[in-house]
């Protein structure tokens, strides 16, 4: 079963929410990427020992040079969720629950465990 194809980020107000159309697919894998380039989602599974689970939103975007005040650079960020799990012992149900249990502390309290993760904190 594949993901619905256009999927949506919203990445805060500015973009804001973003149509992804699917730009690529294979088996056990999915590229979803804005019309401009500048979002892109990729969705993959790994099948071995292990069952290991990606989906990954890349941000794309032209940032000042410091050194040269009148150049810009395309810079890039991502953010990935991996899910890694034995091939047997755990319910797709529990999986969910875990994935979305990482969620909930990131966005709680106006996002102040995710503010303490990027500034650096452990």
């Amino acid at each position: 079963m594949a993901f619905a194809d256009p999927q949506s980020v919203t990445i805060g107000s500015t973009p804001g929410t973003v149509s992804l159309p699917r730009t690529s697919s294979a088996i056990a894998y999915g590229d979803f990427t804005a019309s401009d380039g500048s979002v892109k989602m990729t969705v993959s599974h790994q099948y071995g020992k292990r069952v290991r689970r990606t989906i990954r939103v890349t941000e794309t975007a032209l940032t000042a040079d410091p050194f040269v005040p009148d150049r810009n650079n395309q810079s890039s960020m991502s953010c990935y969720l991996v899910i890694d799990t034995p091939v047997n012992g755990f319910t797709v149900t529990q999986q969910k629950e875990l994935v979305l249990s990482l969620g909930t502390a990131l966005a709680a309290s106006s996002a102040a465990l995710a503010v303490k993760f990027v500034g650096g904190e452990s």
